[in-house]
């Protein structure tokens, strides 16, 4: 029996795992900022669910929350950081304030979720911290930035994290999803810079449009990915980061070819920055 600890429980990826991992008879503690909302997205699971409010920007809320868990359950194996935030507009578009906001929940609140959580998987040498990035946190767009500027950070200290771990026993992974048919791009998730500047109305403008026009149309089906992603946490070594989706893996494809021309196109110039060797 494996024991769950999920941010952003109510709904989309979060309950989908949440209610896989509870179908197959592990423990789940669902966070939500309102635990009402978990009890009824995940009904008849009273034996087994633990819901509890958090708001994943306090940090003493998560530990509390971390504390109920081992109370009720005695320990975590697997932390899901799914609570995210969403936001769309251009660079110049956003303020200071929408900037942070964005940041609060998808960084900073994963890593306070994150350090309230691995004193109990370092006490016994062993869990799985599960990322939720995004295709976003390998490339970017027009009207994306800030969004993918966290999930691009979220890479970055799931790659770190993964390194500095493992001597320990935990594993941690940062998944990749595309365009999944959740809540996403509902404006309870999907946030819209203030400003509007008519300048971006063929690169940023578009991305609103696009938001509106694919909002529960996307191709990705969040069961299919919830179990995806319970089938990598339960592999004996979990990658790095796992793709979900296939206009994921088409797009980070055609990243890495991206990637791959600029540093042959222009190695001469990047290598010749080297001090001179002699001898």
């Amino acid at each position: 029996m494996t024991t769950w600890f999920i941010t952003g429980a109510s709904r989309g990826f979060g309950v989908e795992i949440a209610r896989q991992a509870l179908d197959r008879g592990d423990d789940v503690v669902a966070t939500a900022r309102d635990p009402k909302t978990v009890e009824k997205a995940l009904p008849g699971y009273a034996d087994r669910l633990l819901a509890v409010a958090l708001d994943v920007n306090d940090e003493a809320a998560a530990r509390r929350a971390v504390d109920a868990a081992v109370d009720r359950f005695g320990t975590i194996d697997v932390l899901v950081n799914n609570a995210g935030r969403g936001l769309v507009g251009a660079i110049e578009e956003t303020s200071d304030a929408e900037a942070r906001a964005v940041f609060d929940t998808n960084l900073f609140g994963l890593l306070a979720v994150t350090r309230a959580v691995l004193p109990v998987m370092r006490r016994q040498r062993s869990g799985r911290i599960v990322n939720l990035s995004s295709i976003g946190g390998i490339r970017s767009w027009p009207g994306w930035g800030m969004y993918a500027a966290t999930k691009f950070a979220v890479e970055a200290v799931t790659e770190a994290m993964s390194q500095e771990l493992a001597p320990l026993g935990i594993q941690a992974i940062a998944i990749e999803p595309g365009p999944f048919r959740t809540d996403f791009l509902d404006s309870t998730s999907l946030h819209r810079t203030e400003q509007v500047i008519d300048d971006y109305a063929a690169s940023s403008g578009r991305m609103r449009s696009w938001s509106d026009e694919t909002n529960h149309a996307q191709e990705g089906d969040p069961v299919k990915a919830a179990t995806a992603i319970l089938t990598i946490v339960d592999t004996p070594q979990m990658p790095v980061r796992l793709a979900l989706g296939g206009s994921c893996v088409t797009d980070i494809e055609a990243k890495l070819r991206e990637v791959a021309a600029d540093l042959n196109k222009w190695r001469e110039l990047s290598v010749s920055t080297d001090f001179a060797t002699t001898g």
